[in-house]
């Protein structure tokens, strides 16, 4: 982990941060140590609902005490006011907000075309993109850029699942909800980018959160070894794995990235799903 503190003074707020095998924790774990003070979101009775269920919020926290400060905010993101709510807190405690990776999502609830219901895409929409839109709108409404010879040194980060890439069976309402950012990111970067903030959206491919552990989920375990067996190395993604990229993005050395939907998915062989 680079430990150098380039990031010294600047406040990161990152969603979806309540379980210490979630790329959240990750990201977090990696912007304190480079120096930034967080602000962290969490909604335990989702996690609750999932079969790897929900994390020890005092063991997240500890695990995170590299950064100079933290707090955090328990928050259901299917309210529309909790994104504006969020940064309002978060600059409340410390004066702004630098950095935002938005890295929340609603899992399960879905289904195929032939399952879904109005309810259940209202659901993921309201979730996995409308919340990101307009928590991002929040997030560059308080932003100030710094006086400096750097001044695009707002960040934002969107996270999406690889809905470009090939299909999600079984997947329609999420989806669908995360083809909005994907297809979003360039419209919002070109806007982001006049107030010094930079947007870039990550798919990270499939990452080991939790779900491909056969021991809390009903997965088979051969469909798990056939997983893996579609990296080159042999093994699906960490969430270190992507907070390596969104560490690099959110410095002052990604700060010409602009707008763009980066695939970080280790090789992964979708065609063999």
């Amino acid at each position: 982990m680079n430990s150098a503190p380039d990031l010294s003074g600047r406040v990161a707020l990152v969603t979806g941060v309540s379980r210490r095998g979630g790329i959240g924790y990750a990201v977090a774990r990696r912007l304190a140590a480079r120096g930034a003070h967080l602000f962290l979101t969490h909604w335990v009775p989702h996690d609750d609902t999932q079969p790897w269920g929900a994390d020890d919020l005092e063991a997240v926290r500890a695990g995170l005490s590299a950064a100079p400060r933290l707090a955090d905010l328990s928050i259901d993101f299917a309210d529309p006011a909790a994104g504006q709510q969020a940064v309002d807190t978060a600059v409340a405690e410390y004066g702004h907000v630098d950095i935002l990776v938005a890295n929340h999502a609603r899992s399960g609830g879905d289904g195929t075309l032939f399952e879904i219901d109005a309810a259940t895409l209202d659901g993921h929409w309201a979730v996995d993109a409308r919340s990101v839109l307009l928590l991002t709108q929040a997030f560059a409404k308080q932003y100030r850029p710094e006086r400096d010879e750097i001044t695009d040194r707002g960040r934002v980060i969107w996270l999406t699942s690889g809905q470009h890439l090939g299909p999600m069976r079984g997947e329609i309402a999420y989806g669908a909800a995360k083809s909005v950012l994907a297809g979003m990111t360039a419209t919002v970067a070109a806007e982001l980018i006049e107030r010094g903030i930079v947007l870039n959206t990550v798919n990270p491919g499939p990452v080991d959160t939790g779900f491909l552990d056969p021991r809390s989920t009903d997965l088979d375990q051969d469909f798990v070894d056939a997983v893996h067996a579609a990296f080159p190395r042999g093994r699906a993604g960490t969430p270190d794995d992507p907070a390596r990229l969104i560490e690099w993005l959110v410095s002052d050395d990604g700060r010409w990235v602009v707008g763009q939907v980066i695939d970080s998915e280790g090789g992964f062989r979708r065609s063999r799903f």
